[in-house]
């Protein structure tokens, strides 16, 4: 993995230099092994380097035979040895053995098409110096981020957004719709980010710039299909599911480096790293995270798939006191509000993966939307269930299943639970059917917000009419099930699993991330079986459970699916109280940044306080969250920008025309 940066300027002749080292100095935890700059008339392109592959000659940027075509890359293509010889065998010429000088060649030789023919997590730029055209392109799911600014004739566009912020002509300020949207759905909807101005390039887009403007477009989308083979044999989807995923593994492991893997003690990672283990390498490192409170840690079920599989496995351990005291780093990295503490532990992991060695891991992220593992998918099928006849007693008690530690709490408890899952239960032909009632729940928290953002931004029946449009013109001819996971792909997995919890705490510590589940021939396979085999009943990732049984233990097969989460209030106002917090959530900085009611806030403060956050409900719990890392983004992007010094380039190189 890289970072990656650029500036076009059509407007006119530009400075570039100091500036383009900036954007890199601020991303040297993506790339601390090399740093190379290119610029010629109105563009200028610059790289930090992650070596994986190709450790002595793949520095960046890179051209073609004649120079006229460069290109700044971060993430890999995992297909490139085959792409390689192809190219080769129409003439091309390479001087090195990257992945990345592939993509030069390909550009040449398809143009904008090429994109159908990578299998890969990527972002890219390419410069076409006799064309003058730049590309910016991302790779189908969103798995490594790409940000742009545009003022007229002139685009800026990098890794992460405090590269962009190295320019000092672009503004810096948060977007109250943004945040809205956030404190809705847990991430931005489309193509916005926290900050004015600032856009990301969505997954399976390229963007072309020119003198003419810009254009983007959409190369690949993700779609069920209507018209399945439902008479196909349930032993041929599991037989052709497993020969996937055995070469989605396969060619993951293609790296210069070790590579190991993340082993949470779940079906899925321990799937992937049985299969690493039992056919590609013998001696496997895995790592694991551990909580100091119980109701958080899956280590018993870690140290059952370790001792399984016989791996070298590493383990964290996480307390309160380190979500606290890593919380202000996680939000520099995330660049976004947050709702929950959950990617305070993976970096935290990371860097015991950085401290081991490793700058490559692979790990289970994807299964969950792609197979239907989330609890969400349930919920959505009862409620659909109990819709036909809303005034059975037996049909919510479904629920049960998915919530049994709920009815051991008391009647007042299980009503609670039905009164909730009721709410709107009727509404079956919302197209946001599956998630509003999450949605909702989590925009309660919005009444924090001050009156002046209140007033700024748009309520729920707004942000509905927003996500509507961008549904695909198909999307309601799809069943159920499919249309919940096509929501929790576009939307929570590559906004906020594969950003805020994925690639930014990863590569917080220069490591790179991995995932055989998000392969995009695994998921588009997926997507045209029929919806029974991805989610049984209610049992969740039925074909999977399929074929992890015997390679696995059955006991992480059958196990119940323990959602990854991390304690939240305590890390910060409970017995662990940390100066930042008391800091950025007093009368005085509420006030003066102008996003949340303070009356309100205090209250909050004091029941966390009072109760320590045990008895805190989980909508409290976001709140506080919620909160916090807004101030702390507007503390370190707005206020104190940048909140960690400017690193001189590691090994520079300038590359010339």
């Amino acid at each position: 993995m890289c970072g990656i940066a650029g500036i076009i300027n059509y407007n006119s002749t530009e400075d570039m230099h100091e500036t383009l080292k900036s954007m890199i100095g601020l991303m040297q935890h993506r790339g601390p092994d090399a740093s190379g700059i290119f610029s010629y008339g109105p563009a200028g392109l610059a790289h930090a380097r992650l070596s994986i592959i190709d450790l002595n000659s793949g520095d960046q940027p890179i051209h073609n035979e004649d120079r006229t075509v460069w290109i700044v890359f971060n993430g890999e293509i995992f297909n490139y040895p085959e792409l390689r010889k192809e190219l080769i065998s129409h003439g091309h010429r390479f001087y090195t053995q990257s992945d990345t000088e592939v993509l030069v060649h390909l550009y040449e030789e398809e143009g904008v098409d090429f994109f159908h023919k990578l299998n890969g997590q990527f972002a890219l730029a390419i410069w076409d110096i006799k064309k003058e055209i730049l590309l910016l392109g991302r790779d189908r799911l969103g798995i490594r981020p790409l940000f742009y600014y545009q003022n007229g004739g002139r685009l800026v566009f990098g890794s992460e957004i405090k590269a962009l912020f190295a320019d000092n002509s672009i503004p810096r300020e948060l977007d109250p719709q943004t945040l809205s949207d956030i404190f809705t759905c847990w991430s931005p909807l489309g193509s916005t980010t926290p900050f004015k101005g600032i856009y990301q390039l969505l997954p399976g887009h390229y963007i072309q710039f020119s003198r003419n403007g810009i254009a983007t477009t959409r190369y690949w989308n993700l779609s069920y299909s209507e018209l399945i083979d439902s008479k196909r044999p349930l032993a041929e989807w599991t037989e052709e599911l497993y020969d996937l995923l055995y070469d989605a593994v396969r060619i993951r492991l293609r790296a210069d480096v070790p590579v190991g893997a993340y082993l949470s003690g779940g079906l899925d990672s321990t799937f992937t790293s049985s299969l690493i283990k039992n056919e590609f390498n013998n001696l496997l490192n895995t790592f694991s995270i551990s909580f100091t409170d119980d109701r958080f840690d899956e280590s018993s079920y870690q140290q059952i798939a370790a001792q399984s599989i016989k791996t070298e496995h590493r383990v964290i351990n996480c307390s309160e006191k380190d979500i606290g005291e890593s919380f202000p780093s996680v939000i520099w990295h995330t660049e976004a509000p947050i709702l929950r503490t959950s990617p305070s532990p993976l970096y935290l992991l990371s860097r015991l993966v950085k401290s081991s060695n490793f700058k490559v891991v692979l790990t289970g992220e994807g299964a969950d939307e792609v197979f239907a593992g989330y609890n969400i998918f349930k919920e959505d099928k009862v409620r659909r269930f109990w819709a036909r006849l809303p005034e059975s007693k037996l049909r919510p008690r479904l629920l049960e299943r998915l919530y049994p530690y709920i009815f051991t709490q008391g009647t007042k408890a299980q009503a609670f639970l039905y009164g909730f899952f009721k709410k709107g239960m009727e509404e079956v032909n919302s197209p946001g059917y599956s998630h509003m009632l999450r949605w909702k729940n989590t925009s309660n928290i919005k009444t924090f917000f001050s009156k002046d953002i209140l007033e700024t931004v748009g309520d729920l029946n707004c942000f509905i009419e927003r996500f509507e449009a961008t549904l695909p013109s198909k999307f309601m001819s799809w069943d159920a099930l499919s249309r919940a996971q096509y929501i929790e792909s576009t939307i929570f997995l590559p906004n906020y699993l594969l950003s805020s919890q994925g690639d930014r705490m990863a590569m917080a510590n220069s490591v790179e991330g991995r995932y055989p589940f998000l392969d995009h021939r695994v998921v588009e396979f997926a997507s045209k079986m029929p919806s029974r085999y991805r989610m049984n009943g209610l049992t969740e990732k039925f074909i999977l459970k399929k074929i992890a049984r015997g390679l696995i233990p059955d006991e992480l097969v059958e196990r119940p699916k323990q959602p990854y989460r991390a304690p939240i209030s305590k890390s910060f106002v409970g017995s662990h109280v940390v100066d930042y917090a008391e800091e950025l959530l007093s009368e005085n900085a509420i006030k003066n940044n102008g996003y949340f009611n303070f009356q309100k806030v205090k209250r909050l403060l004091t029941k966390c306080r009072n109760k320590s956050g045990d008895l805190l409900s989980e909508r409290e719990n976001m709140s506080l969250v919620g909160i916090l890392s807004t101030q702390l983004l507007d503390n370190l992007f707005i206020k104190n920008f940048p909140f960690q010094s400017v690193r001189d380039p590691v090994r520079l190189k300038i590359f010339t025309y």
